[in-house]
């Protein structure tokens, strides 16, 4: 993961000058203006950029969009609906895995995922 010192305007800008691309480039390229994009990079808007705006200029940078998203500040649309699907089962799941490393969430989600494909039976 990035920095966490960083904003994310220091990240967008740091990661748009790496790969080439002036500020006016990459706001024609993001279907921003130049003047918002310089916002973003001077945190300098008083809210986060919307979620289809970072995750189609985290996937120019050829960056993990939903890395992108929360780094913003912002909670995916998808992610807020399926809480609201389950509005105590699954703030009750996200409450019990806070604290797990990376590695040890990647395995809950692996055995998710085989619970699914299994059609939930137990082994």
């Amino acid at each position: 993961m990035n920095d966490p010192r960083k904003t994310f305007g220091d990240l967008l800008r740091a990661t748009r000058i790496a790969k080439g691309y002036s500020l006016r480039k990459f706001a024609e390229l993001s279907k921003t203006s130049p003047t918002y994009l310089s916002q973003i990079e001077q945190a300098k808007n008083e809210r986060p950029p919307a979620e289809e705006r970072v995750r189609r200029i985290a996937e120019l940078l050829g960056q993990d969009a939903d890395e992108w998203v929360a780094l913003a500040g912002r909670v995916s649309e998808e992610l807020t609906d399926i809480i609201k699907k389950e509005p105590q089962a699954m703030p009750a799941l996200l409450r019990a895995a806070k604290g797990l490393t990376a590695d040890e969430l990647r395995k809950l989600t692996d055995h998710i995922r085989d619970q699914q494909k299994d059609g939930g039976k137990e082994e």
